[in-house]
């Protein structure tokens, strides 16, 4: 019999599934079964899938009884793995690897900040199983556009000196993002905004314009090179980069019903 946990909204969950990968590492994920297409939550930079908005999105799922995923990455959350040796690499793996492992038939990906980005490698790795992407506060390219672009000298010296520096990244969140060398060099090896992307599914993305973080235009630069005519932009004018709240989450559970509907007829 499982134990029931409950998290900090109150909420009960039977404890959290993992899925071993190759190298011995443990990718936690928790899924909600129903029928297809299936969603899956992909978290941004440091976060995990206990956030408000894959909860919000997991609790919609389940009452359309959809299928539905949400999972930690390698050194996120409940999975294994020392953070700092994550990449924008690993981290599409773990998705893939949840993908062809854990899921079957169309999906649909739903990707927060870094997770947008992961989103869109996975979608270009799989397009014929992924039919549909929802992008919010997309944060594609955000090694080199964000960081590197507005890296101070002495943050480039830690960089240089001991391989890592630690920054808030300009947002209202009070911890401390750990930014290392190996994800940036990585990070050059994906980066998707200096070419056309030649998804062809459907695409929702969704961005507030006082978000500190990813500046809304990163979301019209990737509507402008998405090979797909069926693109739909959502700017919110006073929302931020965490885009938790009511309103906000509303929309996205909005954007998620439009598509499902779009994908079923």
């Amino acid at each position: 019999m499982h134990h029931l946990h409950i998290t900090d909204q109150g909420r009960m969950f039977k404890p959290h599934q993992f899925l071993q990968r190759h190298d011995g590492e443990r990718i936690a994920y928790n899924v909600s079964s129903g029928k297809s297409p299936g969603v899956i939550y992909l978290n941004g930079f440091m976060s995990d899938m206990q956030g408000t908005k894959a909860l919000a999105v997991e609790e919609f799922c389940q009452n359309k009884g959809q299928n539905f995923i949400r999972f930690d990455y390698f050194g996120h959350g409940a999975s294994s793995g020392d953070f700092k040796q994550g990449t924008i690499s690993r981290w599409a793996e773990d998705a893939l690897a949840i993908l062809d492992e854990l899921t079957v038939g169309p999906q649909i990906l739903v990707g927060s900040s870094m997770g947008a980005w992961l989103m869109f490698l996975v979608a270009l790795r799989r397009p014929e199983k992924i039919k549909g992407l929802i992008g919010v506060a997309a944060g594609a390219d955000f090694t080199e556009d964000l960081i590197m672009a507005n890296m101070p000298d002495h943050l480039q010296e830690s960089l240089n000196t001991i391989g890592y520096f630690e920054t808030t990244l300009g947002g209202p969140e009070p911890f401390m993002y750990t930014i290392t060398q190996k994800l940036i060099e990585d990070g050059k090896l994906h980066l998707l905004l200096r070419n056309p992307i030649p998804y062809e599914g459907s695409v929702h993305l969704l961005h507030g314009m006082k978000d500190k973080d990813v500046p809304w235009q990163n979301s019209m630069r990737i509507a402008d090179l998405l090979k797909t005519d069926d693109v739909t932009l959502n700017f919110v004018k006073n929302a931020g980069h965490r885009f938790s709240e009511p309103a906000e989450i509303a929309l996205l559970l909005t954007s998620i019903d439009q598509m499902l509907k779009k994908i079923n007829k």
